[in-house]
C-alpha cells in the first residue's frame, strides 16, 4: 500500500476487454514526505477519486485482476481508498 496523488483520468478508445467500465487514473505514488516516489502509475478506481485527491494505491495485482473478473487482465495497481 502506497500513498498517491491523482493527477488526471486516463481516457481511451481502445482497451484491454477486462477494463472496459473501469475508471482509469493517472497517480503518482508519493513517499513519506510528500515527494514523488517513482513514476506515475495507471490504476483502477472503484472508489470514486478526482484530480487533485490523495489516495491509498495497491500494486496487489492478484487481487486487481478478482476485482475485474479475470486472471487475463494487465490491470496491477488499484485504488483502496481515499484520504480525507
Amino acid at each position: 500500500m502506497q500513498l498517491g496523488n491523482v493527477i488526471g483520468r486516463a481516457t481511451s478508445t481502445v482497451k484491454h476487454p477486462t477494463l472496459k467500465g473501469w475508471r482509469l487514473l493517472i497517480v503518482q505514488p508519493i513517499g513519506p514526505g510528500g515527494e514523488p516516489d517513482g513514476a506515475p502509475q495507471l490504476v483502477i478506481d472503484n472508489q470514486g477519486g478526482g484530480k487533485g485527491d490523495t489516495v491509498i494505491i495497491s500494486s496487489d495485482g492478484k487481487t486487481a485482476k478478482e476485482m475485474v473478473g479475470s486472471d487475463n487482465s494487465p490491470a496491477r495497481w488499484h485504488v483502496l481508498g481515499i484520504v480525507d
